[in-house]
């Protein structure tokens, strides 16, 4: 790795949701990237899903930008409820609640990127919306 840049294969970073519950994939990219100010993840999402478990969360500081590059994705914002088709960006304000989840049948490919933040992990809303017929909350 450079200085000036870097490349990272996101399958080389660690699954935070290996071994868990929770279906899909979580990899944070930003420590091997050796970012210093930018935070990127890679969500992988299975068909059927509802990743975040019913959860919701916001920021207190922290606007996110979500690329959604594989997949169609339910999410919601606050009220409103978007289906997200590949390629597309969304761009979420820090006080916004947010979701998302793939109740359609191929898989989701979700790149989560903000700045970095040492304080600003998210406030976890629970039970933010009802479960979906068409998306499991565990593997």
């Amino acid at each position: 790795m450079s200085d000036s840049y870097a490349i990272v294969n996101p399958d080389d970073a660690q699954d935070a949701y290996a071994g868990s519950d929770v279906p899909g994939e979580f990899r944070p990219l930003t420590d091997a990237l050796g970012a210093q100010q930018l935070a990127a993840t890679l969500i992988r999402i299975p068909p059927h899903s509802d990743f975040e478990q019913g959860t919701g969360h916001t920021h207190d500081d922290l606007e996110e930008l979500y690329l959604v590059t594989r997949g169609t994705l339910t999410m919601r914002f606050g009220d409103a409820v978007e289906q997200v088709t590949a390629p597309a960006a969304v761009r979420v304000a820090a006080s916004t609640p947010r979701s998302h989840r793939n109740e359609g049948d191929e898989p989701v490919d979700l790149w989560a990127i903000s700045r970095q933040s040492d304080g600003d992990g998210g406030n976890k809303i629970d039970a933010f919306w009802e479960a979906s017929p068409d998306a499991s909350q565990k593997r």
